[in-house]
């Protein structure tokens, strides 16, 4: 099958920092971007070795191009993919989906009726950490699971203390933005998540935005008929001192990953049972947008499934959204 071609709908520093170069080397060609800011696009071309630069989303979409990357802030997201699904291109979208799961479930079946690869760029379900922690538990290494706990707690970059934090920002704040990624990794490993109750709270000085910078939820997964499991997460952008982590506690073990959630990251996997501890070995040197690409590539050529697929991006996107609900109402919020 020919290579790729993407177009990018965004210019933005994820685009710039990670997905381009990851388009690259997983063998694809990006040939063009679109932005709302004529000159923002065409700089970002230049800078990039990108032929084309438009504020016009149909032309972009009428180019040469098999795919499109979007990476626009996240009220566009819903808007922007569905235009492009319904031009025939499959889709790689940032998280969440949308911001309404109606929507989101939309664009899904979308993807599905016209046969086309509608993912969601959640880099972190392809972690070889987090393929080895799945198979350990699908395994049976830690007997029956029983709790979670992620801690996702990190310092936001001053470049990116913009519409993140941005209170007035459809989609902004900590919740959408870290939240909805750790159910991106909980989702596959526990079950079916059906209830949420968080807090959420803005603690740094330089927020000026007066969106919530951290959160704690506790989420509730049933499956099969097995003993209900309990997961909780710390997600943060105040914490500048702190390695993230994930812990999967069960009737025979725990499984313990540092540095976890993070997109640079040697990590490390720590299995405790009656026997010890032990380090368990993972080849981590594949960057993790690499690996998502590579991913959905296989899709696309029907030889593959993505890392998340549209689907797995609309289960994170509920979990995402009951905890901003939980957080604003103060109740349990049940998912349905």
């Amino acid at each position: 099958m020919p290579a790729l071609n993407w177009g990018l709908i965004g210019a933005s520093d994820i685009a710039a920092t990670r997905v381009i170069g990851a388009i690259r080397t997983s063998g694809g060609n990006a040939v063009g971007v679109f932005s709302g800011s004529a000159g923002r696009a065409r700089d970002f071309a230049a800078s990039h070795g990108l032929a084309t630069a438009t504020t016009d989303l149909d032309e972009l979409l009428a180019g040469d191009i098999d795919a499109v990357y979007i990476s626009s802030t996240n009220d566009k997201h819903f808007y922007q993919a569905t235009r492009a699904l319904k031009a025939g291109k499959h889709v790689l979208c940032e998280k969440p989906l949308a911001l309404d799961a109606g929507q989101a479930e939309s664009m899904v079946r979308l993807a599905e009726e016209t046969g086309l690869t509608l993912a969601a760029n959640h880099h972190l379900p392809g972690s070889p950490l987090h393929a080895k922690v799945r198979d350990l538990v699908t395994a049976g290494t830690i007997g029956t699971v029983l709790s979670a706990r992620v801690a996702h707690a990190v310092l936001l970059p001053e470049r990116l203390r913009g519409w993140r934090l941005g209170q007035g920002t459809p989609g902004s704040g900590v919740i959408l933005d870290i939240t909805c990624h750790d159910a991106s990794v909980l989702n596959p490993l526990l079950g079916t998540p059906v209830a949420v109750t968080a807090l959420a709270v803005r603690q740094a000085d330089w927020n000026t935005g007066g969106q919530e910078d951290a959160a704690m939820t506790v989420i509730r997964y049933e499956n099969d008929g097995q003993a209900p499991v309990l997961a909780q997460t710390h997600d943060s952008f105040t914490v500048g001192y702190a390695r993230t982590s994930l812990e999967v506690h069960g009737t025979e073990g725990t499984i313990q990953v540092l540095d976890a959630m993070t997109q640079d990251t040697g990590g490390q996997v720590i299995l405790t049972t009656g026997s010890g501890s032990r380090t368990v070995d993972v080849d981590c040197s594949e960057d993790l947008y690499v690996t998502g690409l590579r991913a959905f590539t296989a899709a696309v050529e029907g030889t593959g499934v993505p890392t998340a697929t549209g689907r797995d991006g609309l289960m994170a996107l509920k979990v995402a959204l009951a905890a901003q609900e939980s957080a604003i109402s103060g109740r349990t919020v049940h998912i349905n």
